[in-house]
């Protein structure tokens, strides 16, 4: 049964709690204020915060030129879905959910799609899921548009931080023996999560995405290190940013059997919830047909028998890739 407080928060490197919070209240476009107040009339009372993460973000492009990724967080999914049992047993059975969001700001339309999962998921996920999907996407810097009180505040902090170290314990374990910056470091430890999910980005998104946000890497890798002296160590005389990585031979196998695991976990875990997007998107088989092709190069043609019955839409996208080799 998942509790909170799952593990002990006061074993956590106090400076890097201290960094997530930071990053996550850094200042934001007032813009965004639409959404948190779009999203809370949506889930009311069953609303505990709302997370900015993903592209616009890290690659601070227009709202109104993209889709601004959000993460909300409820207390219980019955709550957040009083009227749609379906909605609720599909959110804890793979969560999060997926939707799509349009609001107006000041005449402009601004887009956004949404994950929606419990505190008690989240926390969770980022700590003892085996599959990167949540740890891997909040190790990365992260905006708290909204949090209900401070006990939700704290555990949102604890389980970013929690991300920050499984992503860079996983990640680095695999790696081999070597100086290394932290720039490489976390090049390497993106495109292995990258790997793991249906996403076609190259080694150049990874690298682009650790140069945009070096400082903020090198502070979190700082003050993570205490957590990771198995794995690497500061090199004494350099610079902060160098790292000397003690990872052996057994210790890089036993990791990259790990990943091998989470390519096939992954990709049929990514399947699935596009499948359940096609219920929870406006023109979801579309979407679903979009992101496959986006993340894999295989088109997948949308067939009366797919619009009749999407849920076999998985089933077909999945014969397509190992047809094509995507999947091995």
């Amino acid at each position: 049964m998942k509790t909170n407080n799952l593990t002990n928060n006061n074993e956590l490197p106090t400076e890097l709690i201290d960094e997530v919070a930071a990053q996550c209240n850094t200042p934001v476009s007032s813009e965004l204020d639409s959404f948190v107040a779009a999203l809370t009339e949506r889930f009311a009372n069953s609303l505990d915060a709302v997370l900015l993460y993903g592209s616009c973000l890290h690659s601070h492009c227009s709202l109104e030129e993209g889709i601004v990724d959000l993460y909300v967080l409820v207390d219980e999914y019955r709550n957040a879905y009083p009227q749609q049992r379906l909605l609720a047993l599909g959110n804890e059975w793979l969560p999060p959910n997926v939707f799509y969001i349009e609001v107006r700001h000041q005449e402009k339309t601004l887009r956004a799609k949404y994950a929606v999962i419990s505190t008690v998921d989240f926390e969770y996920s980022a700590q003892f899921w085996f599959h990167s999907y949540i740890w891997a996407r909040f190790a990365q810097p992260s905006r708290l548009l909204f949090a209900r009180d401070d006990t939700i505040r704290s555990s949102i902090y604890h389980a970013i931080t929690h991300s920050i170290i499984t992503f860079l314990k996983s990640g680095i374990a695999a790696i081999e023996a070597g100086v290394l910056s932290v720039e490489e470091i976390w090049t390497r430890c993106l495109m292995l999560t990258y790997a793991s999910e249906l996403r076609a980005e190259k080694e150049t998104r990874a690298r682009h995405l650790a140069q945009t946000n070096l400082i903020a890497f090198t502070r979190l890798t700082q003050a993570a290190s205490p957590m990771l002296t198995t794995l690497i160590q500061q090199k004494e005389g350099a610079e902060e940013n160098l790292y000397q990585c003690l990872t052996t031979p057994a210790m890089q196998r036993q990791a990259q059997w790990r990943w091998r695991l989470r390519r096939w976990q992954g990709r049929i875990l990514s399947l699935l919830r596009l499948g359940k997007a096609v219920f929870t998107f406006a023109n979801g088989v579309e979407y679903a047909v979009w992101k496959i092709e986006r993340h894999t190069g295989v088109r997948v043609e949308i067939t009366p028998m797919l619009r009749r019955h999407p849920i076999l839409l998985g089933l077909v996208a999945l014969r397509q890739l190992l047809r094509r080799g995507v999947l091995r």
